[in-house]
């Protein structure tokens, strides 16, 4: 793993976060994407070297709608780059990480995406980002 790519963030309504975060920030998020497959609108911010994701269901069935019912508002993932993310998810299987995505899918802001299952990392959601090579 390279370095942390970003910290996702769970929230309610995407538009009254992305003026909070703006105010904390001291400036605006730089691009807003949603993300059909995964149920979820996306808001990104820079903050210094690493990015900030703001993440809203879009449907009731998405898994941020269902964390934000179960355990409310906040912080959600943390996101590390990696260079070769099948390489990555065979490297952490052999060490014994379950996964929840086998196989890498497209994730949100050019990047294909897996995770690990947080009962395999002490309750924290890792996300694995590789950036899409044109």
């Amino acid at each position: 793993m390279d370095k942390i790519e970003h910290i996702g963030i769970a929230v309610k309504d995407i538009e009254s976060s992305n003026d909070l975060f703006a105010k904390l920030f001291g400036k605006a998020h730089y691009k807003t994407e949603t993300v059909e497959s995964e149920g979820v609108m996306t808001s990104f911010f820079e903050v210094g070297p690493n990015k900030i994701e703001l993440l809203q269901a879009t449907n009731e069935e998405s898994p941020i709608a269902k964390y934000i019912e179960k355990k409310g508002e906040g912080i959600h993932h943390i996101a590390f780059a990696v260079e070769d993310i099948e390489a990555e998810i065979e490297r952490l299987k052999e060490e014994g990480f379950k996964m929840i995505h086998e196989t890498p899918k497209k994730g949100a802001d050019n990047k294909i995406i897996a995770f690990l299952h947080p009962k395999a990392t002490n309750g924290v959601l890792i996300e694995l980002c590789q950036d899409i090579k044109p």
